[in-house]
């Protein structure tokens, strides 16, 4: 559900990747690189299209380049399955940010915050405020703070892991259903790519 001419021209000129470029300019060993090459590239190293994947889902842009199927012109039979096709699009949607690793999301990196800022008021009202009479339950407050956001972290974790699955399943189902809608000749796949991405400015 991925739209590769799409990605290789956002790649080229989007400085959102431009990381994933530079990647592709080294590994064409150049530094203008055609959508063509671009392409070629991702093919022999599909790392790239990760990390390209990877930054949309970063930045809240979905990587499912399918607009939803027009039900008012479908005969019956279609409608159906197509209906079904709009609504696990959607679920997808929402289900997209857990396909990154929790190691490298945002919830981890909430917590990491907010467990550095009541390690900085702890310090802040031992010291600066001359409690030092109320600094072991001070630390007392810490250490359970720490433990609470181990349990959030694990419970998250899972979540991630969980939903992750949900999500391969659930975009699998759909693009065979997109494949059995367009063997009947009920839609043409490609008058359904979004060919470009609302979200870059």
């Amino acid at each position: 559900m991925i739209n590769l001419q799409r990605v290789a021209r956002e790649i080229k000129t989007v400085g959102l990747y431009d990381l994933v470029l530079q990647d592709v300019q080294r590994y064409a060993k150049k530094n203008r690189v055609n959508e063509e090459e671009i392409l070629q590239i991702l093919n022999e190293h599909p790392e790239l299209l990760q990390d390209y994947m990877q930054t949309n889902v970063e930045y809240n842009i979905s990587n499912i380049h399918i607009r939803d199927i027009e039900i008012d012109d479908l005969k019956d039979d279609c409608k159906k399955t197509a209906l079904e096709v709009n609504a696990n699009l959607s679920k997808l949607k929402e289900l997209e940010k857990y396909t990154l690793d929790f190691e490298q999301s945002a919830t981890l990196v909430i917590i990491f915050s907010i467990e550095f800022f009541v390690l900085f008021s702890v310090q802040y009202f031992i010291v600066l405020l001359n409690l030092k009479e109320w600094q072991w339950w001070i630390y007392a407050v810490f250490a359970s703070s720490v433990a609470i956001a181990y349990w959030y972290g694990k419970k998250q974790s899972k979540l991630y892991a969980k939903n992750s699955k949900i999500y391969e399943k659930l975009y699998l189902k759909t693009l065979q259903l997109i494949e059995e809608l367009e063997e009947k000749g009920c839609i043409q796949k490609r008058d359904l790519l979004i060919e470009e991405c609302e979200d870059h400015v």
